[in-house]
């Protein structure tokens, strides 16, 4: 019985790596064997990137939350303890937004809480 190569599969998955390294210097592009394992790396940063993101942003929001709230001479973690007191339910992300975009009705929950 003949050796079966499967031909068809083989060089689909070589073609799909080298055309998702498209546009690589050198031989990180056309090199099979290189392109898979710059992929295989890029597709794990990619992968931990998407976790930091969550991180960064989550942080800017608290920073430009913390600006604004000091303004009205409070600190973030105070903020924060006088939104849970008062059963306000607003995350953090719509808090930044509220305190970039609209300062007025930001500053005016911040007299509602104090």
């Amino acid at each position: 019985m003949p050796r079966s190569s499967n031909a068809v599969a083989s060089r689909a998955r070589r073609k799909r790596i080298l055309k998702a390294a498209k546009g690589y210097y050198g031989k990180r592009k056309n090199v099979y064997t290189v392109a898979k394992n710059v992929m295989e790396k890029g597709m794990t940063y990619s992968y931990v990137g998407r976790k930091l993101k969550k991180r960064e942003y989550r942080a800017l929001w608290i920073a430009r939350i913390n600006a604004a709230v000091r303004e009205e001479g409070l600190t973030y973690s105070q903020f924060i303890h006088k939104l849970n007191e008062k059963k306000i339910d607003l995350n953090r992300k719509i808090l930044a937004d509220m305190a970039m975009n609209e300062p007025e009705s930001f500053k005016s929950l911040i007299q509602s809480v104090k």
